[in-house]
């Protein structure tokens, strides 16, 4: 599967250069970094939020979760919540479900960046499919994430 012609013509329009690293299939996040050998805190992983006002992309380190209620106040946004499945696989029809790009403005989607991703020398993300990342370097993901929302709205989940 070719990385998706929005994902592609949006990269394209915006000079970014980034590199295709292959990778045995893979179901999560977790996964993914550890078949690809990528630390987690450089796989930028993308979380799908939603209320009545619509959707919202949440783009986070992949051993990080979202702080839901940190963010709903800071969007005055009350009834934010973890899109459905069927929901997620809509909007992205031509990824694989689970394969979101970090991408959402692709989409035409809200999307915000924890600062923690921009700590990191190089950054990884899914391109659609559960077997390759798309990998740029930490200047071309902050110039491609220079109109996304920053803040800090993700912690170190309790295991």
């Amino acid at each position: 599967m070719p990385i998706p012609a929005r994902l592609s013509s949006y990269l394209d329009q915006r000079g970014t250069r980034y590199e295709i690293h292959a990778h045995r299939p893979s179901r999560c996040s977790a996964e993914t970094a550890r078949v690809a050998q990528v630390l987690p805190r450089q796989l930028a992983k993308s979380v799908m939020l939603e209320d009545d006002t619509g959707c919202v992309m949440v783009v986070v380190p992949a051993d990080k979760t979202v702080m839901l209620g940190h963010l709903s106040q800071l969007l005055g946004r009350k009834a934010l919540h973890l899109s459905d499945e069927n929901r997620i696989a809509l909007l992205f029809e031509d990824c694989d479900r689970g394969a979101v790009p970090a991408v959402g403005m692709a989409w035409g989607i809200e999307t915000l960046v924890d600062d923690e991703l921009e700590t990191s020398e190089g950054v990884y993300m899914e391109s659609g499919d559960h077997q390759r990342l798309l990998h740029m370097s930490h200047e071309q993901f902050h110039e491609l994430m220079s109109a996304a929302r920053h803040g800090h709205f993700c912690k170190t989940p309790l295991h």
